[in-house]
């Protein structure tokens, strides 16, 4: 059955909030197995982070909406609301692909106006999640923001970003180039329940093994970290271990957030498969962000398993001065990948 053959009309397929995103057509294939992708023509690649935000970057690009990864916890999955779509399995399920979003970003990045500020991708959806085979955007986002000069960065859980490695390492001899990766579970059973769309840690560590032979300072994003889960200090100092042994550079760690309907949808798995864990729950989550005072303990628990296993960034302030494949880094950009 060929990908392209799978059209359906728009007055036939296109979900109700679809006609706001320039709606062609939707896509069903046997390939992703209960997965539907609704293909739109995107008018804007380049998203403006607010003045307000601490984060250091101004711009961010999002080629999907939806992850397949289809992880509980994920913070992104009220923003499928805007679609009409709910942000559970719909997220998961209902992936929107911005198919023309490579051309739309080469036309930003010709303005005048554009000061080559720094591009980050991976901070609301993957953008190698899976669909990104079949798709193929990013060579085509890689190849734009280098040829314009512009720095960028990527965060994924996403072991299809091996495929564009040698793109990346061209990249970095015209601009910065920071990648992240995201790992934050080493139980194997734990990982299938919480991000049963993901690859299995032991692959994503072989990718950041895979990025640092490349010549890249990887940081890893430890996050979200899941109370009485995931923070315990045996379970954080096997993965800080793990993690140094593939190479890392650095890693960053958050607690977990449980913003609007994202929620709701933790706590319903968490109601299924550990349902004692409910009270502590409610308990630290009075709002979206955790007790400040849970965070300050598990920040105390942190700090000195980073500065035991060499990941509190200082090992990559000082390869910054040596020569390498990537570009000089930029710890405060490799913060958010």
């Amino acid at each position: 059955m060929r990908w392209q053959n799978q059209t359906l009309a728009a007055e036939d397929g296109a979900l109700p909030g679809l006609a706001r995103a320039g709606f062609v057509r939707s896509v069903r294939t046997p390939e992703f197995d209960g997965v539907t992708f609704h293909e739109v023509l995107c008018k804007s690649a380049l998203n403006k982070v607010a003045g307000s935000s601490s984060l250091p970057f101004g711009w961010t690009i999002n080629p999907m909406r939806g992850c397949s990864h289809a992880c509980r916890y994920c913070f992104a999955r009220p923003t499928h609301e805007y679609l009409d779509l709910d942000a559970g399995r719909d997220f998961d399920a209902e992936i929107v692909v911005k198919t023309n979003v490579a051309a739309v970003l080469r036309a930003e990045l010709r303005r005048r106006s554009w000061r080559r500020e720094p591009v980050a991708l991976g901070t609301n959806t993957d953008p190698y999640q899976r669909a990104e085979g079949r798709y193929r955007l990013m060579p085509g986002i890689i190849a734009a923001l280098a040829e314009s000069g512009t720095p960028f960065s990527v965060l994924t859980k996403g072991t299809l970003l091996r495929r564009d490695l040698p793109l990346l390492r061209e990249a970095a001899r015209s601009v910065p180039v920071r990648l992240a990766i995201s790992l934050a579970i080493l139980d194997p059973d734990l990982h299938r329940g919480m991000e049963p769309g993901t690859p299995s840690p032991r692959a994503r560590l072989d990718l950041i093994g895979a990025l640092t032979e490349a010549g890249f300072a990887v940081n890893v994003m430890v996050a979200p970290i899941l109370p009485h889960l995931t923070d315990d200090p045996a379970h954080l100092d096997a993965l800080f271990g793990a993690i140094a042994g593939a190479g890392a550079a650095s890693a960053v760690t958050l607690p977990l957030r449980l913003n609007g309907a994202t929620r709701g949808w933790y706590l319903a798995w968490l109601a299924e498969h550990r349902p004692a864990l409910l009270p502590r729950y409610r308990q630290l989550y009075r709002g979206a962000n955790v007790d400040p005072a849970y965070a300050a303990t598990l920040r105390e628990r942190v700090v000195p398993l980073l500065e035991r296993h060499g990941l509190n960034g200082r090992r990559e302030s000082a390869e910054a001065d040596a020569p390498s494949a990537a570009a000089p880094a930029d710890p405060q950009l490799t913060l958010f990948g």
